[in-house]
């Protein structure tokens, strides 16, 4: 999913472009640890975040019983221009 913002920038003047891509992070703890954790690591990778939206959080349970906290975000970046 890409958006486009109407919206002029200030220091660019031109519009802004962002991509939106779903992560999924995962705790032993917390939905709160699990949507951190997605943040550090896709940070790691992607430059210029913006939004980071939570779209669901669910709970996985093992076959002895140790339950796993996974958030899945929407997560918005901003393209770079190239030129």
């Amino acid at each position: 999913m890409i958006f486009v913002s109407d919206r002029t920038d200030i220091r660019s003047r031109s519009p802004s472009v962002y991509r939106v891509t779903e992560i999924i992070g995962t705790s032993g703890t917390s939905w709160e640890d699990a949507a951190a954790e997605a943040i550090r690591t896709a940070a790691g990778t992607l430059r210029d975040l913006r939004v980071g939206e939570v779209v669901k959080q669910d709970i996985h349970l093992d076959e002895g019983g140790a339950i796993t906290y996974r958030t899945k975000i929407q997560l918005s970046f901003k393209y770079e221009n190239e030129h």
